[in-house]
């Protein structure tokens, strides 16, 4: 008998070694390498199915203007919001991945989505963490259509895709990836060896049938998908579905599109009767007290590709520690402590000595420097217990030298806020439009201390 043969993958960068050890030599992680057991069989590595990539084509050189370019079919998923984060909708013979925390909805909404396609389009639901029935009281419980929807309950990947030759489905969900495996591998279901085999050979059968494969992938504990790192490059769409427990609202982010734009947000409402989409997320987001109180200030941040209005809250208070806080939710804490000393330095208002809060409402998190004037500014309001307004919008990125720097696509931001009823704004002087739109007060200012002595 053979001896097997072992390796060792990492789990973050998906690299492979012949022994163990501490720290990853290639991205340079810690106590990421497992082991799992090499296949062999002479079945799966023979004949041209072995040799060939996930089109199940051999390759073939050929001149790049050779290529034939055709226009893709999208499917619409019958939803707004998701044919927005996924480009326009379903590709044929793509692979997409949807990850979230337990209880963030990913099952429910592949199950509407697949319910209501299922009239139009032949469609397969896999599950392999539940039974029929349980899947069978969610769809009578949301009110969905159950006449047409295809459904099994397996865990083995080569069982699986003998079903989908059988059904030859257009659509095809396997609930979870984790829990699937592969007979040929000595290990269990769940380790790298076979979320990452069990991936390629759906992701295979996707390619050379040209149906859209929908995959449910669970996360870690720090947010982020579970599984070798090698299973984001595989798939051509990665999505993270992401919600509060204490907010009924849910986002969808675009991580990866091979067929749009990435960092695309779509924002859905957990409801009695499933997920329904929300078509103004800014409305939500700007559900504002009748009386504004010092420290809070609206933003227009650039979510993929669209503009979304955010309210921005601060609040500071007199340390009683050595050490004074900065607390940030929603917003990145170095660049808070960045900001607060530009504040210092250019524009002369100290705050050393005092806590420092700084939240964004909703549970929307912001990643770009468009919001550091308004943050700024709602600091310093709350500072000097100076509310700023109902009607003011603020955006623009400050410089470690105290200038204020343009932002991409201003001109549509300052029009999304005024389509809100915003009827002043303090922008980036660079980004100052040609046409004004009527009714708008417009305060360009080109460094913080300008901005600080406007308002």
């Amino acid at each position: 008998m053979a001896k097997k043969k072992t390796a060792f993958v990492c789990t973050e960068c998906g690299g492979d070694f012949p022994k163990w050890q501490g720290q990853c030599p290639a991205c340079g992680q810690w106590n990421t390498l497992q082991e799992f057991v090499v296949d062999s069989a002479p079945s799966r590595a023979g004949g041209a199915a072995g040799r060939s990539g996930f089109s199940g084509q051999l390759a073939e050189v050929r001149n790049l203007d050779e290529i034939v370019l055709e226009e893709t079919p999208r499917i619409s998923a019958g939803m707004g919001e998701l044919d927005r984060v996924l480009g326009g909708g379903l590709v044929p013979g793509s692979a997409i991945l949807i990850g979230g925390h337990p209880g963030a909805g990913k099952s429910t909404l592949l199950l509407q989505t697949l319910c209501r396609l299922a009239h139009a389009h032949a469609c397969l639901y896999v599950t392999g963490e539940e039974s029929l029935s349980q899947v069978a009281m969610r769809a009578d419980r949301l009110k969905l259509p159950k006449d047409k929807l295809r459904l099994a309950a397996e865990t083995d990947v080569e069982r699986i895709i003998e079903l989908a030759r059988k059904e030859q489905p257009r659509l095809l969900v396997v609930d979870s990836i984790q829990v699937m495996y592969l007979a040929g591998l000595q290990s269990a279901p769940g380790s790298v060896a076979q979320v990452r085999e069990c991936a390629a050979a759906l992701t295979r059968f996707a390619k050379q049938t040209g149906t859209v494969l929908l995959l449910v992938g669970h996360v870690t504990k720090d947010g982020t998908l579970a599984g070798p790192k090698v299973l984001e490059h595989m798939i051509d769409c990665s999505l993270m579905l992401e919600g509060s427990s204490d907010s009924r609202f849910r986002t969808l982010r675009g991580l990866k599109n091979r067929f749009g734009a990435v960092n695309e947000l779509g924002v859905f409402a957990m409801t009695g009767e499933g997920l329904k989409e929300v078509k103004n997320p800014s409305a939500i987001f700007l559900n504002r007290a009748e009386e504004i109180a010092p420290g809070s200030l609206v933003t227009v941040v650039w979510e993929g590709t669209r503009p979304l209005l955010v309210e921005l809250q601060a609040l500071v208070d007199a340390s009683h520690f050595g050490n004074p806080r900065r607390v940030c939710v929603g917003l990145e804490a170095n660049r808070l402590a960045m900001l607060l000393a530009v504040l210092h330095r250019h524009g002369g208002i100290q705050v050393g000595d005092q806590d420092v809060f700084a939240n964004v409402v909703g549970g929307v998190k912001i990643g770009e420097t468009s919001a550091d004037l308004a943050l700024v500014l709602s600091i310093v309001s709350s500072f000097r217990d100076r509310p700023l307004g109902r009607d003011l919008v603020v955006f623009g990125e400050i410089g470690l030298s105290g200038e204020i720097r343009p932002v991409p696509q201003g001109q549509e931001r300052l029009y999304e806020a005024v389509k809100h009823g915003f009827r002043r704004a303090v922008i980036p002087k660079s980004n100052q439009p040609r046409n004004l739109p009527d009714g708008v007060e417009l305060i360009a200012v080109s460094t913080l201390a300008e901005a600080l002595e406007q308002l």
